[in-house]
C-alpha cells in the first residue's frame, strides 16, 4: 500500500519557469555548473550547486554553501522569482524528445514506504554522495531535486492524467536540449481522491533514478523524528518529494562500455579468447548497436563486431540474466581483468544519449575497445528490486531527464 500525497508546491513564477529549471545537480562537475550559471543566472543550478556562487577556493562541502543555497532560495522567493504555492495539489508533468512523450505525477511518497520496502531500491549509494544532499536539504528546509519513481501502469491513475491534459498547462517551454516540458495543476479534490486512493492499492512502486536523493531525504526526515518527539507522521518531513511514472511510458537507453587496454593481448589473442563464450561476426562498415537481448557491438581496431552469447543464460537469476552482467561476467572479468567496474580505473560508461559515434571517439582517442548494449527493460529493473537485489552499476541510463526546480517541497 503506497502512500502518495499532494503537497503544497512552491514553484517558479510562470514567466520565468523555462529559465529556472536546469538539469540535476549530478550531472555537472563544479566547472561546467559554473558555466552554465553564468548562462543561466536564474537557472536553479545556482541553488542546487551554490558552490557556484564562490571562487574554487571555497570547498564544494563547506558549510558557507549550504548556507548560500538556503538564502539564494529565500531571496528567489521573496523577489517572486518562485511562488509559494498555498493550495495542496498533484502536478502532472509531461516531458517530450524528439516526438516521444512521457508523463508522470508530481507528488510527495512516504519515507516509511521507503523504509519498509513499499517503495524498493536497486542500486548502492555512497556515503558522501548522501552527506552532501542530507546537508543540502537541512539547510534549505525543503526538496529540491524530485526523485524519479516508476510504478505499473493503472487505467483509473491514467485517465485522470488524460483527462487534465486536455486543460491548459500551467507551465509548457522547450528547453535548450529541445526537450519539451509541459505541467498541469491537479487542484479538484475528486481526482485528488482518485489518484490518492489507486496508489492506496499499489503494492510496489521503484525507484528509477535518485537513490541518494531518496536516500537523504529519509536521513533527513528520521533526524527530523528524533529532534521531534511528538511526531504524529503527517509532518512534511515525513515525505519526499518525486515524480511517478507508469512503466509504460518510460524509455532506457543504453549505458555503453570502454576500456583502456586489452590487458596485456594483441587483438588476435584477445578476438580468440571472446569467441570462446560469443559468437563473432562482422556487421559492416557501420557502427553496430545491439537489436535484441544477448548480442553486443564492439569497437577494436577501427572496426566493429557483433557478439552474441552462446551459451544460454537462465532467467532465474534476475540479475545474472542481464545483458550487462552477461558481459561484465563472461568478458570484462574474465579476459579484461576488470574485477570491480565501480572502482576500476580501466573502465568508463557512455550513456547511450551520446551515441555510437561517442565510442568510436573513445577508442580513436584514449580507450582501447567499446561494447554497445542492448538497453535494460523496466521489467527486469522491477525483477531485480523484487528480489531484493541489486543491479550492476551503470544498468540503465533514463531520458529525458527531471528538471530541477520546477517543484520544490518545503519541510
Amino acid at each position: 500500500m503506497a502512500n502518495i500525497r499532494p503537497f503544497q508546491c512552491i514553484r517558479p513564477n510562470e514567466t520565468v519557469a523555462g529559465r529556472v529549471a536546469a538539469l540535476p545537480y549530478d550531472v555537472y562537475n563544479r566547472e561546467e555548473a559554473k558555466a552554465e550559471v553564468e548562462k543561466e543566472p536564474l537557472s536553479f543550478l545556482k541553488i542546487d550547486r551554490a558552490e557556484t556562487q564562490f571562487d574554487d577556493s571555497v570547498d564544494i562541502y563547506d558549510n558557507r554553501v549550504y548556507q548560500k543555497a538556503k538564502d539564494l532560495l529565500e531571496e528567489n522567493i521573496a523577489e517572486g522569482i518562485f511562488i509559494d504555492d498555498t493550495q495542496v495539489c498533484y502536478f502532472i508533468y509531461e516531458l517530450i524528445m524528439k516526438g516521444r512523450s512521457q508523463t508522470g505525477l508530481v507528488a510527495c511518497a512516504s519515507i516509511d514506504d521507503y523504509l519498509n520496502k513499499v517503495i524498493k531500491e536497486h542500486e548502492k549509494t555512497r556515503e558522501d554522495k548522501e552527506l552532501d544532499r542530507i546537508r543540502h536539504v537541512d539547510t534549505c528546509n525543503a526538496q529540491t531535486g524530485p526523485i524519479f519513481l516508476a510504478y505499473r501502469s493503472n487505467s483509473k491513475i491514467n485517465a485522470v492524467i488524460d483527462e487534465v491534459k486536455k486543460t491548459k498547462p500551467l507551465y509548457s517551454f522547450t528547453a535548450l536540449d529541445g526537450i519539451v516540458h509541459n505541467v498541469w495543476r491537479v487542484a479538484d479534490l475528486d481526482k485528488i481522491g482518485v489518484i490518492q486512493k489507486e496508489f492506496s492499492a499499489i503494492n510496489n512502486i521503484y525507484i528509477a533514478d535518485g537513490h541518494h536523493r531518496a536516500a537523504s531525504a529519509v536521513k533527513v526526515g528520521l533526524k527530523r523524528r528524533d529532534a521531534c518527539k511528538g511526531y504524529n507522521g503527517t509532518e512534511e518531513f515525513n515525505y519526499f518529494l518525486s515524480v511517478l511514472f507508469p512503466e509504460d511510458q518510460l524509455m532506457i537507453l543504453p549505458y555503453n562500455r570502454v576500456v583502456k587496454d586489452l590487458n596485456g593481448l594483441n587483438s588476435k589473442e584477445f578476438l580468440d579468447k571472446v569467441s570462446e563464450n560469443f559468437l563473432v561476426e562482422e556487421p559492416g562498415n557501420e557502427a553496430w548497436g545491439p537489436e535484441n537481448k544477448g548480442s553486443f557491438g564492439m569497437y577494436l581496431k577501427d572496426k566493429w563486431y557483433k557478439l552474441t552469447m552462446k551459451k544460454v543464460i537462465s532467467n532465474n537469476d534476475p540479475v545474472e540474466s542481464l545483458d550487462v552482467s552477461i558481459l561484465q561476467n563472461y568478458l570484462l572479468t574474465p579476459i579484461l581483468g576488470i574485477g570491480d567496474p565501480r572502482t576500476d580505473k580501466r573502465i568508463d560508461f557512455i550513456g547511450g544519449i551520446r551515441g555510437l559515434e561517442e565510442l568510436e571517439k573513445r577508442v580513436k582517442e584514449d580507450m582501447a575497445v567499446a561494447f554497445s548494449m542492448y538497453p535494460t527493460e523496466i521489467n527486469e529493473l522491477f525483477a531485480v528490486s523484487d528480489a531484493g537485489k541489486l543491479m550492476p552499476p551503470k544498468s540503465t541510463w533514463f531520458e529525458p531527464k527531471l528538471r530541477s526546480g520546477l517543484f520544490i517541497h518545503r519541510i
